[in-house]
């Protein structure tokens, strides 16, 4: 993957929030992979081979009155990109239990401790949503519980899972690029408990899970459910995040046809992680 090219978006964003949030959940429903938010906006990245010129064009945001976004457009090498990634990546603490850090970072006292180097993944615990997913999960007991992280990213979710005691834990993602850099973060933190699996809802057939999370954008999450719900145990819990807070009737109605209830929400600039029970 050293030679992998990647494409560089460095946008300007006036006012900060919530333009840029809003940008990235955009883009990442046309392919961007990963983002670095800045003092003046959002830096974004795709590979060079799902690029097309006119990617950008139908964002929604950059069309909105309400904010002034500029942007420009290089090409940057795998390599370059995580040394940019490095200076550009500060450790971040969830609740009085919890970091998330680089490996180049030192070593904290915390009873969890988990070390991610991100690369092009999605997942590093700065964003709010997967803040949230992780607070979920330093609230929730997981001793002996079945877990699916469905769009791992990093395997930053799955990782913390294991260190709480879970029994099994399936990490799946579509993306290639993040499958590898999850094995490689899991061997990092010596899970052994996690599969990690490259593909979609078609590889959940057989096994069952205590415990499902899904950190994914609302069209995804909205198709998927059922089939998250197919596999999730009675009396298991699914922990889902990727949207606002107003998409949250759509997600619920979705839930509650598949037999699913309300139980808990966190939310954070507007953004949400809903827990439901079956």
């Amino acid at each position: 993957m050293s030679n992998t090219i990647y494409i560089e978006y460095t946008f300007k964003v006036t006012p900060l929030q919530p333009g840029s949030d809003i940008l990235i959940a955009q883009l990442g429903e046309v392919g961007f992979e990963s983002f670095v938010e800045t003092e003046e906006g959002v830096l974004s990245y795709i590979n060079k081979e799902d690029w097309q010129q006119d990617i950008i064009n139908g964002i929604q945001v950059l069309k909105n009155p309400n904010f002034r976004i500029e942007h420009r457009i290089s090409e940057i090498e795998q390599e370059n990109w995580n040394r940019k990634w490095e200076s550009n990546f500060n450790p971040i603490q969830v609740g009085k239990e919890c970091t998330v850090r680089a490996p180049f970072h030192q070593k904290p006292k915390m009873g969890f401790d988990v070390v991610i180097e991100p690369k092009m993944s999605f997942g590093t615990g700065h964003h709010e949503t997967t803040h949230m997913m992780l607070q979920h999960i330093l609230d929730h007991d997981f001793k002996g519980k079945g877990v699916l992280d469905m769009g791992s990213g990093t395997g930053v979710l799955a990782i913390l899972t294991a260190m709480k005691g879970a029994a099994y834990i399936d990490a799946i993602d579509v993306d290639h690029w993040c499958t590898l850099n999850a094995t490689e973060n899991v061997e990092r933190n010596r899970c052994t408990r996690i599969r990690v699996l490259e593909g979609d809802v078609t590889l959940l057939k057989d096994q069952k899970y205590d415990v499902i999370l899904a950190n994914i954008n609302r069209n995804i999450l909205l198709g998927d459910i059922p089939a998250y719900t197919s596999v999730l145990d009675r009396n298991g819990m699914l922990f889902l995040s990727g949207f606002y807070k107003e998409d949250i009737p759509l997600i619920s109605s979705k839930c509650t046809e598949v037999g699913l209830k309300f139980e808990k929400i966190l939310e954070k600039n507007n953004w949400v992680a809903v827990k439901y029970v079956f």
